[in-house]
């Protein structure tokens, strides 16, 4: 794990911890150009997190990477940089977490229409990785992650502590139930969530400043929420499919209505950009092209 490269009582020499590191950095630059070449990336505050932000660190296990010979460590490197999702915890076949396509946490992070100044919420901590990007972007403090599954931040905690950053270890880092949204840090000024809701938890309209944005997966689509007040939200899909692991928690309940079945409709290819929801009080709906539209379908829990 390149976090621990060239420190003392690593166990390797330094001549190969410093060619790991070099390798480490080349395919990070590759990957990041790769992404700039799709479209993405093109703030050069996230471009520079990206640049910076060592993945492999995130996916890797230390104990198996310091056992690992040196051929084999390097293609785990490179696997560590190709654009794809890695599964990271998987319990009686369950996927639980993983690290998400990198051109995709991109994207979401653009989306995600940070600021200097803005503090976040992110729900679902998985690795640690999206967490350190933040951090990253916007200094120490600004951050808090969240997960159920207290193994995940037991790990993620040790993974920002390795990168050791100043903003990395910032970061909180809070064992806890997401789809309640944490409380004790509000207000924030965005949410994001890195696991497909079955709706929007109205815990998370109240911990959000007015104005503020809530992204999160939903129904295979990726919704971008303006927070107007404590109970009222609205915003439309980005145009991209996104599939991620489901919330897990209070909020983990399945909507009425086929909206699984609307988004799915069109494939890969379907322009969820027509799609908008809206939070409304206990009412929550998405609908095309306009929240008055006849086109609209209920996802107010049961």
């Amino acid at each position: 794990m390149a976090g621990m490269a060239g420190k003392a009582g690593s166990g390797a020499p330094a001549g190969e911890e410093g060619r790991y590191r070099a390798a480490g950095d080349a395919l990070r630059a590759r990957m990041v150009r790769r992404i700039v070449a799709g479209g993405g990336l093109t703030d050069p505050a996230w471009r520079a997190a990206f640049t910076e932000v060592p993945r492999h660190l995130f996916v890797a296990d230390p104990r198996e990477e310091r056992a690992t010979e040196p051929r084999a460590r390097l293609r785990r490197l490179a696997g560590s940089y190709a654009d794809r999702p890695i599964a990271t915890r998987v319990v009686d076949g369950e996927l639980l977490s993983s690290s998400s396509q990198p051109s995709l946490m991109a994207l979401m992070c653009q989306a995600l229409e940070v600021a200097d100044g803005h503090r976040v919420l992110e729900i679902g901590t998985g690795t640690g990785y999206n967490a350190a990007l933040l951090a990253h972007r916007l200094g120490p403090d600004a951050v808090t992650t969240i997960d159920l599954d207290r193994e995940l931040t037991e790990v993620a905690r040790a993974h920002l502590d390795a990168y050791g950053t100043p903003a990395a270890r910032s970061v909180a880092v809070v064992t806890g139930d997401g789809a309640l949204g944490w409380p004790r840090r509000a207000p924030y000024d965005r949410i994001i969530a890195t696991c497909e809701l079955p709706r929007i938890p109205p815990e998370w309209l109240a911990q959000v400043r007015p104005g503020g944005l809530i992204l999160a997966p939903f129904a295979s689509g990726l919704v971008k929420l303006t927070v107007r007040g404590p109970e009222h939200a609205e915003g439309r899909f980005l145009a991209t499919p996104a599939f991620f692991v489901p919330l897990r928690g209070l909020a983990a309940r399945g909507p009425r209505g086929g909206v699984g079945e609307l988004l799915f409709a069109g494939g890969r290819h379907q322009d969820r950009s027509r799609l908008g929801l809206t939070v409304d009080g206990p009412r929550q709906w998405v609908w095309r092209d306009d929240p008055q539209s006849p086109y609209t379908w209920d996802v107010t829990p049961g």
